[in-house]
């Protein structure tokens, strides 16, 4: 992965400066052939999760029934279609993320949250494992407003439970979504297309009693 320089997230005024056209992507899903990009199914519903490297990550979801799409790109900053090397700078502020699109009546957001609880350390600010870099850091955006109950009761029970087992305290930043940015062709659905690829992805060990 690409150096970090800084642990400090920027301010708009300081983030780098970014470019108007978005980066240039198949918007076809390596995997399951489904369109990445809007407009999804009449009554699909969307998160962005971050948990560390999104190449992982983005595998974890597209493997879970109910799961319609995944793509991996950037989101949490302030620089308008960053690159991936701009991101790893630490200067755009963004965190590498997976925007999951879901079919609520055959998995749930609870499911969902558990899943990305359990398969990353929330403790850790802004790194994940020998991942360092607030590219790293685990971030929930949410969609709806009707999401911010269920994700901030996940947050709070996850956060209980890892206490109970002197684990740390939760970090993960959670907010409205404001920008999702696609990333570089080459990162969408890279471990189906690299099998043997980075995969940094390592749980605590603490159960989820998300509900």
């Amino acid at each position: 992965m690409w150096p970090q320089e800084s642990l400090e997230l920027p301010t708009p005024e300081t983030a780098l400066e970014g470019r108007d056209t978005p980066i240039r992507i198949s918007g076809t899903h390596y995997v399951n052939g489904r369109s990445m990009l809007s407009p999804f199914p009449e009554g699909h519903e969307e998160i962005v999760l971050g948990l560390g490297c999104f190449w992982g990550a983005e595998r974890l979801f597209w493997e879970m029934p109910g799961v319609y799409v995944t793509a991996v790109g950037y989101a949490g900053g302030y620089t308008p279609n960053p690159t991936y090397e701009e991101t790893c700078t630490g200067h755009t502020g963004h965190a590498e993320v997976v925007h999951v699109v879901f079919d609520p009546t055959e998995i749930g957001l609870p499911e969902l949250l558990r899943a990305f609880w359990e398969a990353h350390d929330p403790t850790q600010g802004m790194r994940q494992g020998n991942d360092i870099g607030s590219q790293y850091r685990s971030v929930i955006y949410t969609t709806d407003e009707l999401q911010r109950p269920l994700v901030d009761k996940s947050w709070q029970e996850y956060d209980q439970a890892l206490r109970q087992q002197d684990r740390g305290h939760v970090t993960t930043e959670v907010a409205p979504l404001e920008a999702f940015y696609y990333a570089e062709e080459y990162h969408q659905q890279y471990l189906a297309k690299n099998p043997a690829g980075y995969c940094g992805l390592k749980g605590t060990g603490v159960a989820c009693p998300v509900t």
